[in-house]
């Protein structure tokens, strides 16, 4: 029998094959120990949130709820198998809190460090796994691993028919804030006018709450947070219809008046909001704003294409990031660098450097078309 403990990684996220998966690994360990080899395996969480993120104390916590159940699973597991429980030695880690990452190669990178740090080289993969959420980057995430000399396992289960939920069975938290907000929404168009419309705004509340309460939220609306996010984001509304205003006279000046020259660059921007709705308001509100307009929003990073300097000093200055992190996370989320400052801004196009060499061949290799051949062609 060997000294070493045969290592085995599971990356965990809540999937409908986790539980079939924790068996699948547990049954493989037992065979292991039958050939003389005491197992062990690593249970671990990537998570998708840095530790000073603000709301990451809650990230944290449901990790560590989802790793405290594999583990309960894991034991039973070993009790229905009439197995010694301190036989397999379960580890559980939360990692990749340290840093942000973007990419199935990033996250890859992160469970090869770990792997080498535990001597260990297997992986097992839920087939339901969604990395940061996303489960179209499994694929991407396991070739990713493969590429790192780790032996890359599929856990063999079945999975179940999906029923189409976009995200997941409503909560009665969810029916009321629909319900509720969908009401006053209606009764400030018409005005409180009188009892029909009270009748015809609850009729439509109903509606909406029955219709939306699937797929309305992420999660559910409590009354500390809830209230509070809503509180800042009237507060942040006429900013934002600021932003507008200026923006507007800005852009009016440059289409009446011909003697101010425009100077149209598509940059690329990393920000620090979170994902789903913090990033999409963000990118919905430089949109908003004349003179911007967010081309693509890849994890982090907003491709936004500019119209004049006004506007591009404007993103740079990170204003409206800022903004975006006080709704969602408070005021101390606010206090945060500008993306100039923290040196997470790029400019793609360069009029600059346009016609040179480095230049053609970056855009070329970014899907670009190379111009300087039919520039010669026409020169001769």
């Amino acid at each position: 029998m060997t000294d070493t403990p045969a290592g085995v990684i599971v990356p965990v996220t809540r999937s409908v094959t986790l539980r079939q998966t924790v068996g699948y690994v547990i049954q493989r360990a037992l065979d292991q120990l039958a050939d003389g080899e005491p197992p062990q395996i690593h249970f671990v969480f990537i998570a998708s949130w840095r530790a000073d993120d603000p709301g990451s104390t809650a990230d944290r916590k449901q990790a560590d709820e989802l790793l405290d159940q594999v583990t309960t699973w894991s034991q039973f597991e070993l009790e229905e198998a009439n197995a010694d429980p301190d036989s397999v030695t379960i580890e559980t880690a939360v990692i990749g809190d340290d840093d942000y990452r973007f990419s199935p190669t990033d996250y890859a990178d992160l469970l090869t460090e770990y792997a080498e740090t535990h001597d260990s080289s297997q992986v097992v993969i839920d087939p339901e796994y969604s990395l940061v959420g996303h489960t179209t980057l499994l694929e991407p995430f396991e070739f990713e691993l493969q590429q790192r000399d780790l032996n890359v396992t599929e856990a063999p289960v079945d999975r179940p028919t999906r029923r189409g939920r976009l995200v997941e069975r409503g909560s009665p938290a969810r029916f009321l804030t629909l319900f509720g907000g969908s009401f006053l929404f209606y009764q400030v168009l018409g005005g409180f006018s009188g009892l029909f419309d009270i009748v015809t705004g609850l009729a439509t509340a109903l509606i909406v709450a029955i219709a939306l309460d699937d797929v309305s939220f992420y999660r559910d609306p409590t009354l500390t947070g809830s209230p509070k996010r809503l509180l800042r984001a009237v507060l942040y509304v006429p900013y934002l219809l600021y932003e507008i205003i200026v923006s507007n006279l800005v852009v009016a000046r440059v289409i009446l008046d011909p003697r101010v020259d425009i100077d149209p660059r598509l940059t690329k921007i990393r920000v620090f909001v979170g994902s789903g709705v913090p990033l999409t308001t963000l990118a919905n509100s430089i949109t908003l704003t004349p003179g911007t307009l967010t081309v693509k929003a890849d994890d982090q990073e907003l491709y936004v294409h500019s119209l004049v300097p006004f506007a591009r000093d404007g993103l740079f200055d990170g204003a409206l990031e800022r903004w975006v992190r006080f709704v969602f996370y408070g005021r101390e989320a606010a206090r945060f660098p500008s993306p100039l400052d923290r040196g997470d801004t790029e400019v793609l196009q360069d009029p600059a450097a346009a016609d040179s060499p480095e230049s053609a061949s970056a855009a070329v290799a970014d899907g670009g078309v190379d111009r300087g051949v039919d520039t010669q062609e026409g020169d001769q």
